[in-house]
């Protein structure tokens, strides 16, 4: 991970559906490196403009993060951070397809 920048928020406990693992792996792609761009603030190419904005106040409330991002090969990820808890921290993060969800 790039640790020249400050995260944006806390990963929590980081997970990965079998299914988008297999799609990482096919594409040469390290669960890692999303995570870094995730956790600052670079939530894909794929979102619509109202996610993008729902994320930046997600920073402010607490509230769920949704990144989405195309691989090499073409299928799309998504890595979900999970809302904050009554003492603010988040409890887990997870890299999955939106088939999976």
């Amino acid at each position: 991970m790039n640790n020249t920048r400050k995260p944006l928020f806390n990963l929590g406990q980081v997970c990965g559906t079998p299914a988008a693992l297999e799609e990482l792996g096919k594409a040469q792609v390290s669960p890692s490196d999303l995570l870094d761009r995730h956790i600052h603030g670079d939530f894909g190419e794929l979102l619509c403009p109202e996610d993008v904005e729902a994320n930046h106040q997600s920073l402010k409330d607490g509230s769920r993060l949704l990144s989405s991002y195309r691989l090499p090969t073409g299928v799309k990820v998504w890595v979900i951070t999970e809302a904050a808890d009554d003492h603010g921290q988040r409890p887990a993060t997870t890299i999955l397809l939106p088939s999976d969800y």
